[in-house]
């Protein structure tokens, strides 16, 4: 007995010591991604591919069949592996260049077949029938490719001319001794535009080229080699920078370096509670980092929309998807990641000085989607305190709201949007003629909102695509007024009408989560003396089960959608829902903190429950924010109480100014509402001042 007691007190005081030197902390946030989520069906258009938060490289598998991001998970033939791709995005994608296929005895076309893969951020595997194992890892600009190979003949084959959506334009290349560099040409996201990648292929073995093709080579390795790395790095500028921008060290320094920077910037926001939430939340808080892509070099040097090499002071970056996260991952960005968001603003604002387009222009540093509402972002990041030289692009931006389309509809309130922001930046910039101007250009949505949204007896008001709307209904679109809700109050004939139309577009299940026209009407009972409907919503879309229609295809009334939008498993969202380059993840991610844009160009957040119990903010250098939850449950929907830094506040939002002060919020939730909570001072958006 004593014995027994004295080892146990052994093993006690070791464990103490252990703990003492090594305490238990959950760091490995990484560890809690699922990079498969999403990535089969159209449930999200997302990949496992070995990824670095906002690299132009994404090295990934190439299924055949593929998706938009070149994958699908249910695939078991693989075509190769592919060096850059756009997560979440339509058109069939873009990217999917330089495709790599590793080979084994004579065939080297024959076919890879998966047995079993793996991936977590930064890293990929995968393994085939014909016992090729296949090992993927990016850091920054630079990844490697480790290939394991049975014994015999062996090899790559290279496609230089591959693209997802067999956008190919043109390229050249260089071989040398064991490298291979150049340059690849393609057209961007929709075939809207061309962009041009340099690139530096480098392999540790010794190799024998052959060409056999325009476009493809043959790589052959010695028989005796057992293992093959690549390297390769990515540049906007030239080979020779990609080349400098090579990792120096082994696969596993790279893919540790990589697990590392993930973790770094993951644990920018830590969150307590449910561990199914937490690995839902850090899978989708992945997804938000892995675009714009970072363009220019150590030194600066970056090349613009014009094609022209220059060279800036900030990180500045491209590949852009803006009228789809402006709403979400944007805004997210600007509060989490500050030291980031100041470059990817000063990159917005550049686009003004090298020619922007909606989408993208012929000369491209990297593939891209779409520019729209850019001013809206630069109006938004202004008043949140980021610097925008406006004077210099001005002419520019006025340039642009002038030539805006109003032929539709949708695009008339979507160009009000924009309109509304010019006169706000020209407001700031004291210029109050050209403002009052825009002003009452932005105004005029009422017209537009009078002739097609306010009448909803109309027997097409619920079919997608009606009267020529993008993607979308007259109920869905009727709503988008973000900058002047209080107008839009109006216009439907007051609190109490607006109020019972809000009331049966939700109870009928007319709101569509799978896009965005419509992605802040739960937000918008704030506007209303029901604000608690609102905490309800953002709960709802977040963790329950819904009842969804309009895939896309005018299927209202049949074969509805039921079940969580958000899944952790490859199938993840509504059929036809994409994640649109994270803006559908930094939904959740926002939601899950507790707060979310009110207005895009306003620097005000909408309160909701977090779905953790505490949600912190650990800005380098400053203050925390803390977010905590009293009398926290998983089904505690409805805000009771709110305390900021101890004080009670009984307004339903909180500030930027706010939020980036650090501090402790403190939400007591409820199971049911607080019917009196949050009406005292609401924010309503309102384009007369």
């Amino acid at each position: 007995m004593l014995r027994k007691s004295f080892c146990t007190l052994l093993c006690f005081l070791f464990l103490t010591s252990v703990i003492a030197q090594h305490p238990i902390l959950d760091n490995d946030v990484a560890g809690k991604v699922n990079v498969f989520m999403g990535s089969s069906g159209d449930h999200g258009q997302m990949s496992p591919a070995a990824s670095y938060p906002f690299s132009m490289l994404s090295i990934g598998p190439q299924t055949y069949p593929k998706l938009h991001a070149g994958y699908e998970y249910e695939a078991k033939r693989f075509l190769g592996f592919t060096q850059n791709r756009f997560e979440g995005v339509g058109c069939q994608g873009s990217g999917g260049n330089i495709l790599i296929k590793p080979f084994v005895g004579d065939d080297t076309k024959a076919d890879l077949i998966k047995v079993k893969q793996s991936g977590s951020p930064g890293y990929y595997q995968v393994s085939f029938t014909n016992h090729i194992n296949a090992e993927l890892s990016v850091y920054n600009k630079s990844g490697m490719h480790r290939y394991t190979f049975p014994q015999g003949k062996k090899g790559f084959t290279i496609d230089l001319s591959h693209t997802l959506a067999n956008h190919f334009v043109n390229e050249e290349h260089v071989i040398s001794k064991n490298s291979l560099s150049g340059w690849v040409e393609a057209r961007t996201t929709c075939n809207v535009g061309t962009y041009k990648i340099y690139y530096y292929l480098q392999f540790t073995n010794p190799v024998q080229w052959q060409q056999t093709g325009a476009h493809t080579l043959q790589v052959t390795l010695l028989e005796s080699d057992k293992t093959a790395e690549i390297k390769i790095a990515l540049s906007s500028v030239s080979a020779e920078y990609a080349k400098a921008d090579l990792f120096e060290g082994t696969f596993e320094q790279l893919k540790a370096s990589s697990r590392e920077g993930w973790n770094t910037l993951l644990s920018r926001i830590k969150v307590e509670g449910n561990i199914a939430r937490k690995k839902m939340f850090y899978t989708l808080l992945y997804r938000t980092l892995q675009s714009p892509y970072v363009i220019s070099e150590k030194d600066g040097a970056y090349r613009n929309t014009k094609g022209e090499q220059q060279k800036a002071a900030d990180t500045l970056y491209n590949g852009w998807a803006i009228w789809d996260n402006y709403r979400t991952q944007l805004p997210l960005l600007s509060v989490a990641w500050p030291e980031k968001y100041k470059g990817i603003v000063t990159s917005l604002s550049n686009l003004y000085l090298s020619g922007k387009k909606d989408y993208a222009t012929q000369t491209e540093p990297t593939n891209t989607v779409r520019t729209e509402h850019a001013i809206v972002v630069l109006l938004d990041a202004y008043r949140k305190g980021y610097k925008v030289n406006f004077e210099s692009i001005a002419d520019s931006l006025m340039n642009e709201v002038d030539h805006l389309d109003y032929t539709k509809p949708d695009k008339a309130l979507e160009s009000s949007y924009d309109t509304w922001a010019m006169a706000e930046i020209l407001a700031g910039m004291n210029k109050k003629e050209l403002s009052e101007k825009y002003r009452q250009k932005a105004a005029e949505y009422k017209n537009y909102w009078n002739k097609d949204f306010k009448d909803v007896t109309k027997p097409d008001v619920d079919r997608v695509q009606a009267r020529g709307l993008y993607q979308g209904t007259i109920w869905q679109y009727r709503w988008f007024a973000p900058f002047d809700v209080k107008g839009l109050i109006e216009l439907t004939g007051g609190s109490t009408k607006y109020l019972e139309q809000l009331n049966h577009f939700f109870d009928h299940d007319l709101y569509n989560h799978a896009n965005e026209p419509d992605l802040q009407a739960p937000l918008m009972y704030n506007m209303t003396a029901e604000p608690w409907r609102s905490q309800e919503l953002m709960h709802r879309f977040a963790v329950d089960t819904v009842v969804q229609y309009y895939f896309n295809d005018n299927s209202r009334g049949i074969d509805p959608f039921i079940d969580v939008v958000y899944k952790n498993e490859p199938k993840a969202y509504i059929r036809t829902m994409d994640d649109d380059a994270g803006a559908m993840s930094a939904w959740y991610v926002l939601t899950a903190c507790g707060f979310s844009p009110a207005c895009v160009g306003w620097p005000v957040y909408y309160l909701n429950v977090p779905l953790f119990k505490s949600v912190t903010f650990n800005w380098p250098g400053k203050k925390p924010l803390q977010i905590s939850v009293e009398n926290y449950g998983l089904n505690q929907k409805y805000i009771q109480k709110v305390t900021l830094n101890g004080k009670v506040i009984n307004r339903n939002y909180l500030t930027h100014e706010e939020l980036m002060a650090g501090g402790k919020v403190v939400i007591t939730a409820s199971s049911v509402p607080d019917k009196t909570w949050g009406i005292q001072d609401e924010w309503i958006s309102q384009i007369d001042k």
